[in-house]
């Protein structure tokens, strides 16, 4: 899974170019804020994709745990079922039958462990996911009302876009918080 594009280049682009035609130098002020919250959206969204390819992969490892536990799953009905037969038509079982049956659900109760954390792990990452795209969307709406205030030549956008990106700024910290717990 691609992270998240951050499709404001051209957005920043014209931000700074009214900066440079503006007399104004507050519009300065917008330009450089709108650059640093770039920079924190291309971290966020980074972020928020290696977390949704960690979750990608642990719910595939999921899976394939599952296949595994259905396929011992299978071979102990199988076995089960060949044992309860040979002792209904009074037939002793061969040496060793028993303890495999036994071996095989011993063997998916562990493989049902395994899958069921890998699928704990996936929906956690997901969920970190989720909070750090939340702030690239921050991001982006604090860097597109901004250029509006920079266009308009209006401080209360800017003041606006401002508090988006604070807010930005909190979801990337509360992932980087998570990420760290993660790493850690």
């Amino acid at each position: 899974m691609e992270a998240p594009e951050v499709p404001l280049e051209q957005v920043q682009e014209h931000v700074e170019h009214h900066a440079h035609m503006s007399q104004e130098k507050w519009i300065s002020w917008v330009a450089l804020s709108t650059a640093i919250l770039a920079a924190f959206a291309a971290v966020a969204s980074l972020l928020a994709g290696d977390h949704a390819n960690e979750a990608m992969i642990s719910q595939i490892e999921s899976s394939d745990q599952w296949a595994f536990f259905q396929a011992k799953g299978i071979k102990a009905a199988v076995l089960g079922t060949k044992l309860e037969l040979l002792k209904a038509v009074g037939k002793e079982t061969k040496k060793g039958e028993d303890e495999k049956f036994a071996e095989y659900k011993k063997e998916q109760e562990e493989i049902k462990q395994k899958a069921e954390e890998k699928k704990h792990e996936a929906e956690e990452h997901l969920a970190k996911h989720v909070i750090l795209a939340r702030g690239v969307t921050m991001f982006q709406i604090a860097i597109a009302i901004s250029a509006i205030s920079a266009l308009t030549k209006r401080r209360a956008f800017w003041a606006v876009g401002l508090l988006f990106g604070v807010i930005g700024i909190v979801f990337l910290v509360q992932g980087l918080l998570a990420h760290a717990a993660h790493a850690g």
